[in-house]
């Protein structure tokens, strides 16, 4: 999966909690990013799992310059995104 709208992806599903609170924090701080729901891409679930070891483990976050983020905290994506 690229990063080809040089955007933040963010990988989740609608019933995640920790989805929840990491959509709200970009959305409060006004980061753009774009949101792909794994249960509804195929393809994008098997990403997940595949740079998860094979654990569908949400949010998977992608950033522009290639590094991930799992499951981060708040202050994981303060200290990532310096906001």
């Amino acid at each position: 999966m690229g990063e080809e709208s040089g955007k933040i992806k963010f990988y989740a599903t609608e019933w995640c909690s920790d989805c929840r609170r990491a959509l709200f924090y970009l959305k409060r701080n006004e980061i753009p990013f774009d949101y792909i729901n794994i249960d509804q891409d195929p393809k994008a679930e098997a990403w997940v799992i595949q740079v998860n070891h094979g654990n569908r483990s949400v949010p998977t976050i992608l950033f522009p310059d290639g590094s991930i983020l799992v499951e981060p905290s708040n202050e994981e994506l303060t200290n990532k995104l310096g906001h």
